[in-house]
């Protein structure tokens, strides 16, 4: 019989993940027979494969060390080094053990992509942290997404129990967040709120044809701050989280975001970029309230509105202060 008992940074992890890592000499398919005929038990009782563990769980498993711990691996190729970065570069508004709280400049992608192989925020955090960005064989991470041309603030998790707080968080709870963005033309009144169910982004052409357009419900809260004849520039809370979807929102009842090249009015970013020198996308995320991962106490974060954005408010005649 050999036991593990589970860390605070192993919180959360699925069961047959953790064995995998563990016992990495095991076939696969006999780490779930092992599960299913009961030889492995979580605190004592049947274990599923998909359960999440918890700190100070005990995983038991029917066994010697010599049939199930894996021996020293041969050392394996590294990959080729990420493109260099200068952490220095980073804009931290806030640290912990826990988690970071960065303001991400529009133009930088979070993850690697279509086209998109190096400079990243995941770069420029894990070089950063350098050792420390992997922590018990988690990784920090950012625990959500900003569009490549919005900036603001943005949460990576340090440790394994933070991203899954904010997964959770993310999920179903909807951390209060808010954002400053200018819109085309004069608004209808002071607020508004938009209700409107979008399209899911990422559905797949197979999912459409078996059972059509998957509708998400969204929901933008929005209020002027600055109004001219042309433009407006509107605060936005969202209380839901889908993809482009204060972009979208906002099209959707006529007032799409300056500087918007997928979803807005192109003659419009035209004559914004020439007259007030808006060279992207005019959406800013400006301020996140959350609760800690180890407290629960609430955490407000804010980041100032860049200087590019500040200086087209004032070439627009919409400059708050």
């Amino acid at each position: 019989m050999i036991e593990f008992r589970i860390e605070e940074d192993s919180a959360g992890m699925r069961l047959d993940k953790f064995l995998r890592k563990k016992l990495a000499n095991v076939p696969t398919s006999h780490l779930f027979k092992m599960i299913r005929v009961k030889k492995v038990r979580v605190n004592g009782k049947r274990a599923q494969p998909e359960q999440p563990l918890a700190a100070g769980d005990t995983i038991s498993i029917r066994g010697t060390q010599e049939q199930l711990l894996a021996p020293s691996a041969p050392e394996e190729r590294k990959p080729p080094p990420p493109p260099a970065v200068d952490p220095s570069e980073l804009d931290i508004l806030l640290e912990d053990d826990w988690l970071m709280a960065v303001n991400k400049p529009s133009g930088m992608a979070v993850h690697t992509g279509s086209g998109i192989t190096g400079g990243t925020l995941v770069d420029y955090v894990r070089a950063y942290l350098g050792p420390k960005a992997v922590r018990n064989d988690f990784t920090a991470s950012p625990a959500h997404r900003l569009d490549r041309e919005t900036s603001g603030v943005i949460l990576v998790a340090k440790r394994r129990p933070a991203m899954v707080h904010f997964t959770d968080l993310f999920t179903n709870g909807h951390p209060r967040k808010r954002y400053l963005t200018l819109v085309k033309g004069k608004m209808p009144r002071d607020s508004g709120v938009i209700n409107l169910p979008l399209a899911e982004h990422q559905q797949t052409a197979e999912s459409k044809a078996r059972r059509g357009v998957n509708m998400q419900d969204a929901i933008t809260r929005w209020k002027v701050i600055r109004q001219s004849s042309e433009a407006a520039l509107l605060s936005c809370v969202i209380e839901t989280g889908r993809t482009h979807q204060i972009r979208r929102h906002l099209v959707a009842i006529g007032h799409p975001v300056a500087g918007d090249k997928k979803y807005g009015d192109f003659a419009f970013n035209r004559d914004v970029r020439a007259r007030w020198g808006l060279k992207r996308l005019f959406l800013h995320a400006e301020f996140i309230e959350f609760p800690h991962p180890a407290h629960q106490g609430k955490v407000a974060v804010e980041a100032e509105l860049p200087p590019e954005l500040k200086d087209v408010l004032k070439r627009a005649a919409l400059d708050p202060s």
